[in-house]
């Protein structure tokens, strides 16, 4: 006995689906990954970005810098960049002056996954070295209540130092 003819344009379609299937990657990047870019007021740009195919709980962080430029090309040219480990989930990026020298730096916040919701807090600033601009982490603090102002908390442990 022989099977009953399948349509074909709809064999077509299940050949193609299944073609599409296979060439899918076998670990699809994560739609709630952070990443986040930040207009600085010199004109470059920053972004920061959770590690590729981690777990969003646990693992790795970038800074990078890109020279001033247009809009179209804010991510165009690489200046710096900085890999740091994380224990938690990036929530925000803001700028603000926590050194006291009227600049602001880039500030990473974090949460932890665990019951206490303890934050972290990184503190980025760009220095020149050579005259070429490059990220340096001048303030970390981890383990802060979930309550507490991390950006006052930085500020307090640098001006300490």
């Amino acid at each position: 006995m022989m099977c009953s003819n399948l349509n074909m344009p709809l064999m077509k379609v299940l050949v193609m689906a299944l073609v599409m299937a296979c060439a899918l990657p076998t670990q699809a990047q994560d739609e709630s990954r952070f990443v986040r870019s930040v207009a600085l007021p010199s004109g470059q740009t920053v972004v920061v970005a959770e590690g590729d195919l981690e777990a969003r709980s646990i693992g790795s962080f970038s800074v990078r810098l890109y020279e001033a430029a247009a809009p179209a090309d804010a991510t165009t040219f690489f200046v710096d960049g900085l890999i740091c480990a994380r224990d938690g989930t990036l929530e925000q990026v803001i700028l603000a002056d926590v050194q006291g020298d009227t600049q602001p730096e880039i500030l990473v916040l974090a949460r932890s996954a665990g019951s206490g919701s303890y934050q972290a807090a990184y503190a980025f600033a760009i220095v020149l070295t050579d005259d070429r601009p490059q990220l340096k982490l001048v303030g970390q603090l981890e383990g802060m209540p979930a309550t507490e102002d991390a950006v006052q908390a930085l500020r307090q442990s640098l001006t300490v130092q």
